[in-house]
């Protein structure tokens, strides 16, 4: 959800600099206005700069760079622009969310990323799509394998790149941005920007203009937070009484590591509360399927790790 105060009223979509075909899939999803993300990335990209966009999370950073590279391609275009994200969930989500905004372009998205057989995703990329979102490690296994060339992306954007670099991605993206021998608009998009992220955006960018609408907080205000201070001990007894009493109709249990993860799905079934365990460990089919549960409203508690997390995009938590 985005909080009504995150939006840009003075401005709707059609003052940014967007094509009508774009206009024409921000007006079917129903959107009136910006958010203030959108409001001030959208023009810069669209005049061709590279930019380093930071924002609170929940705040429609994937429109933010999703609409003017939308704005910035022809049908036809093949590989012209690649969107690299940190995980197999957060691309699907931003495949979906561009072909939902682009509709209207005869622009297509598809999505690579491990934990899925490559030959149907190289069967994808044969068909010469314009947009490329993917996670880096299967991106460079495209490209190794001469299906994904990457001196024809004309744009490239890095989403989450806070979260990229937390889990070991650095390298990865080192070697993709470097192999550019003609280096492409580039848009780095994060809801925090460290000066080890500055630092490596600049040193592939050209004179980047940085927008920042973040605040204090780096979540949006219309989530409730609180918390509770507890005994490591008892915080699994907490979380079941819980769960127990307030009866969520959808629950979401973070935790730092994947074991963690198991051993709380574990312990809530055990004591008669239907959990569902999601991590990088499982198979894809596995946590498609989970997704699907919890898409669906037949899942009531999922317990995820963070990594996983990413790229939820469910109603009503």
């Amino acid at each position: 959800m985005v909080s009504s105060e995150t939006f840009d009223t003075t401005k709707t979509f059609a003052d940014l600099g967007l094509p009508a075909s774009v206009i024409k899939g921000v007006d079917a999803a129903g959107f009136k206005h910006p958010t203030k993300i959108q409001s001030a990335l959208i023009p810069v990209a669209m005049s061709g700069k590279d930019v380093i966009g930071q924002a609170k999370t929940g705040t429609g950073k994937t429109a933010a760079f999703s609409l003017p590279v939308l704005g910035l391609l022809q049908p036809g275009d093949q590989f012209g622009a690649l969107v690299l994200v940190p995980t197999r969930e957060l691309a699907i989500q931003v495949c979906r969310e561009v072909e939902e905004l682009g509709g209207h372009t005869g622009i297509k998205a598809i999505p690579v990323y491990g934990g899925k057989p490559m030959r149907a995703q190289a069967q994808a990329l044969e068909s010469h799509p314009e947009i490329i979102v993917g996670t880096p490690g299967r991106v460079m296994d495209m490209h190794q394998r001469g299906l994904l060339p990457y001196n024809q992306f004309k744009v490239v954007i890095l989403d989450e790149v806070d979260r990229m670099l937390d889990i070991g991605f650095r390298e990865d993206i080192r070697k993709i941005l470097g192999a550019m021998k003609q280096r492409p608009q580039t848009i780095f998009v994060s809801a925090t920007i460290s000066p080890e992220i500055e630092k490596l955006a600049r040193s592939y960018m050209k004179s980047p203009e940085k927008i920042v609408t973040t605040e204090k907080s780096l979540t949006v205000s219309a989530v409730d937070q609180s918390w509770l201070t507890v005994e490591p001990w008892d915080k699994r007894k907490l979380l079941h009484h819980l769960l127990k009493h307030e009866e969520p109709a959808l629950t979401i249990v973070f935790c730092r590591m994947k074991k963690t993860v198991d051993q709380v799905a574990e312990y809530l079934t055990k004591h008669g509360i239907d959990a569902h365990a999601m991590h990088g460990d499982m198979y894809q089919t596995k946590r498609d399927k989970v997704m699907d549960q919890l898409r669906g409203g037949s899942l009531g508690v999922l317990v995820a790790s963070d990594l996983a997390s990413r790229g939820l995009d469910v109603d009503d938590i």
